[in-house]
């Protein structure tokens, strides 16, 4: 994982171990009941490392095996020593220039098995795509303003969400643990492990390192930013959310307790390793033969974010652009980079500067892209001239001396007119061609400018792409083909380019649906799926949303007045539509209660709206300054409008009109009384004899 300008990622080193490993672990394995552990020991030879992997297998899973007797497993172990002596080859039909580890079955395989000869730690039964589920999942927050993509987990039971950055390069995936001593304040709550009635600490072996009282894993992790993160193994179940098709399962993870530099101060919780290892969720789902061999990640163009992730097969497109990826020449996904082109022309480097130390790795962790000094100097001249006739300005930040272009517009779709195509070959020929977002990042403070976003790596010889390379690009890591595809898509959009149905469940057309984190069940992750709208327009007079928030009653009551007003920009709606309705501690945290109702001139919340706020919160997508800490929605509903008669719907103008008519009739009455008694008294009737006042003659 890398989200600064730093070089090459420190990644997790591959286990070594020398011959008396190997002969402990085969005491081990001799002492173990034949009817619960079959083993099988690959070594692979790199000069003078010797890497050990293991595995272990359940009895259902090999009906065949049988367990190796100490005579057996130590003439095997002869016989390798004496071939890697010879340097034999052993395998044979491996792609070129691969250097596979030597598999040394221990068992007797089932007839109809297939065993890879390019990963020696498990068995595949073919290509397992289409027989095996896979998990879809979204990915969220945006590659260059937040650093990272992130998906969301579900641990234990019941389920506790938790945001982690997928990170290729990484092996493990941790959490903050409830127990944690040095732990930042991130957008989820720590995880609980004595609130999940399904976790198990992971018990100390041989196999791993222990606590001070030998009683649990421990795991460390540490980056090239000089982050670090640590703490126990535990076991739980994982779930993936509603759009996927696999099942909750149990996985081992990390649970923090110490985590130092970015990821503490980090807005995500942790990451989700899916790197090559024993401890990665990609190895024990394979491991678990619940998906195939493959994932893939979709990550948002510029300016737009988010993304989507499948753990499993998928049926590939046609016009995917394959590299071939080599799992022994590191334990990264690397490809066969061989030339860069710019506008067409190849740049004049040797193919061999690609594949110095690591080669070319690819790293969803990392933001931009690295390559080593002879070719980043290529690449900038080439792309420089290319781009004369643009202003060259200083970039946004002072503190990196980054190359920038003024002039090219604003509208990201027509950056291909301005900006230089510049293609990828690999060692097979094909071409994978990388637009301007996949080599540009936007100028922060000059609008229409433009940076490039390829580093030179220091002085390491290794070529890093992160995720601004694939911006827009479907990649799939088929690791049982050791092959890596590359398809320029929209991922906005990439079920419905890929043909593949998500329709979510959809909300019963009930007054009250409420969502409760508690009310979740691990079988099914909790997701604002499950309470969308039906397909008819539900009218939604007012959602209510219940709020926590990780700091206390007294730190938040000064800044509740402003609340209103940032969760009004965050839901991207209007500050008089956010009403406070209760405000209260709770332990350690504060509570709040919200009501957000239509606008003023609207009679209800359109369907989309309303789903859009509660994904919004649900995905703790609604942006807070630090001064709030992290928060959690607790609870929702939503409430339509009062099935009033018209009269009652319309009261108002009822009450008016019945007003205006009284007052008319009143008015009407007042004129008629004055006009009859002015009638009566010019016409009254008056006898002979009455005397009459004279009038005095007026001067003619």
């Amino acid at each position: 994982m890398l989200n600064q300008r730093i070089g090459f990622p420190l990644f997790e080193r591959p286990i070594d171990a020398d011959l008396t490993s190997l002969l402990s672990l085969i005491q081990r394995d001799r002492d173990t009941p034949p009817a619960f552990l079959f083993s099988r020991i690959s070594i692979s030879y790199r000069g003078s490392i010797t890497r050990i992997l293991t595995r272990s297998t359940s009895p259902s899973q090999q009906p065949m095996a049988r367990a190796p007797t100490p005579l057996i497993t130590t003439l095997f172990l002869i016989l390798h020593l004496i071939a890697v002596a010879g340097n034999t080859a052993l395998l044979s039909n491996r792609p070129h220039g691969s250097r596979p580890a030597m598999v040394l079955p221990l068992y007797l395989s089932a007839p109809n098995s297939s065993t890879s000869m390019l990963d020696p730690r498990r068995q595949l039964q073919g290509s397992e795509s289409k027989r095996h589920p896979n998990a879809r999942m979204s990915l969220h927050d945006d590659l260059l303003l937040n650093g990272y993509y992130t998906t969301r987990l579900w641990i234990g039971t019941p389920p506790q969400m938790f945001a982690l950055i997928v990170d290729t390069g990484s092996t493990v995936t941790y959490v903050p643990c409830s127990t944690c001593e040095q732990c930042g304040r991130h957008q989820d709550p720590k995880f609980q492990p004595e609130s999940s009635s399904t976790y198990e600490p992971v018990k100390c072996t041989l196999d791993c390192n222990c606590d001070n009282d030998r009683m649990q894993c421990l795991y460390d992790r540490q980056y090239a930013e000089m982050s670090t993160s640590s703490g126990v193994l535990g076991e739980d179940v994982i779930s993936f959310g509603n759009q996927s098709e696999l099942a909750p399962q149990r996985a081992v993870f990390g649970c923090e307790n110490v985590e130092t530099g970015d990821l503490y101060s980090q807005h995500a919780d942790g990451i989700m390793g899916l790197g090559r290892g024993d401890l990665s969720i990609m190895d024990q789902l394979v491991d678990k033969n619940v998906i195939s061999d493959s994932f893939s990640l979709c990550y948002g163009g510029m300016d737009v974010g988010g993304g989507a992730m499948v753990l499993g097969g998928i049926s590939p497109p046609s016009n995917m652009i394959f590299a071939y990826s080599d799992p022994v020449r590191s334990p990264y996904y690397n490809i066969d980079l061989k030339e860069i082109h710019v506008a067409g022309k190849r740049l004049p480097l040797n193919p061999n500067v690609f594949d110095g130390k690591h080669g070319t790795v690819l790293d969803s962790g990392t933001t931009y892209a690295y390559l080593p000094e002879t070719a980043f100097l290529a690449f900038k001249d080439a792309i420089v001239k290319e781009l004369q006739s643009f202003k060259p300005i200083s970039g946004p930040d002072p503190n990196y001396n980054d190359i920038c272009f003024s002039g090219a517009g604003n509208d990201v779709s027509q950056l291909s007119k301005s900006f230089p195509v510049v293609d990828m070959v690999f060692g097979n020929g094909q071409k994978y061609s990388l637009s301007p977002e996949n080599y540009m990042f936007r100028h922060s403070k000059v609008r229409g400018a433009y940076c490039l976003g390829i580093f030179q790596n220091g002085k390491d010889p290794t070529t890093l792409l992160g995720g601004i390379i694939v911006r827009n690009t479907l990649v799939t890591y088929n690791r049982e083909q050791t092959k890596i595809g590359f398809w320029k898509t929209n991922c906005g959009e990439l079920w419905e380019r890929l043909q593949i149905s998500v329709a979510p469940p959809s909300l019963p057309p009930n007054s009250g649906e409420r969502n409760s984190t508690k009310a979740f069940e691990p079988s099914v992750a909790p997701s604002v799926s499950q309470h969308n709208a039906p397909p008819g327009e539900l009218q939604i007079a007012q959602i209510t949303i219940i709020i926590s928030f990780n700091i206390s009653y007294v730190d938040m009551k000064p800044h509740i007045t402003d609340l209103a007003g940032l969760i009004a920009h965050g839901l991207d709606v209007n500050t008089s539509q956010v009403h406070l309705l209760n405000f209260t501690s709770h332990g350690n945290d504060s509570l709040s209660k919200w009501a957000i109702t239509s606008k003023p001139y609207a009679n209800y919340i359109s369907n989309a709206t309303a789903m859009s706020i509660i994904a919004r919160l649900a995905e703790h997508r609604m942006q807070l300054p630090g001064t709030f800490g992290s928060y959690k929605l607790i609870d929702w509903n939503v409430e339509p409008p009062s099935k009033w008669n018209w009269w009652q719907q319309y009261y108002m103008v009822v009450g008016l009109a019945v007003l205006l008519i009284l007052l008319l009739a009143l008015s009407t009455l007042g004129v008629f009384l004055i006009w009859k008694k002015r009638q009566q008294s010019m016409h009254s009737y008056k006898p002979v004899d009455v005397a009459v006042p004279e009038q005095e003659l007026q001067p003619l």
